[in-house]
C-alpha cells in the first residue's frame, strides 16, 4: 500500500525521539512512489534529490525557501550548493539514524516549491 504525495503534504512533521525505530525497508518502499524524484541512498538511511538552476541567485533563493519550510516543519535537511548552481538536498532523521515519515513529508513539501 503506497502513500501519496497529497497525503504527505497534508501532514505536519512530528518530533522523533531516539527510541523511535527508523522505517523498515518495506515501509520505505511504500513512501518512495510519493516522491519519485528522490533517490534512496545505498545505505538506505537517506533520500536525496539533485537540482540544477540557471544561476547562483536562483539556487540560493530556492535554498532559502527550503530553509523556511524546514524551520516551519521542525525537520531540517542537509543542503549542499556546488558549482554555484547545483543544489543537493539530503533528508534523514538524525535522532534515529535512518528514515522516518518526516523525511518523506518534507520531501513532498519541497517538491511543491
Amino acid at each position: 500500500m503506497s502513500v501519496s504525495a497529497t497525503e504527505l503534504t497534508a501532514k505536519k512533521c512530528t518530533a522523533c525521539e531516539g527510541n523511535t525505530p527508523p522505517l523498515t525497508p518495506q515501509e520505505i518502499q511504500e513512501y518512495l512512489p510519493a516522491v519519485p524524484q528522490w533517490q534512496l541512498t545505498d545505505n538506505g538511511q537517506m533520500i536525496r534529490r539533485k537540482y540544477k538552476f540557471p544561476d547562483f541567485v536562483t539556487a540560493m533563493a530556492f535554498m532559502q525557501k527550503v530553509g523556511e519550510l524546514a524551520e516551519a516543519e521542525g525537520h531540517h535537511p542537509d543542503l549542499h550548493l556546488t558549482g554555484y548552481r547545483h543544489v543537493t538536498i539530503e533528508l534523514t532523521t538524525h535522532a534515529i539514524g535512518g528514515l522516518s515519515s518526516n523525511d518523506f513529508i518534507v520531501a513532498a513539501k519541497i517538491d511543491q516549491l
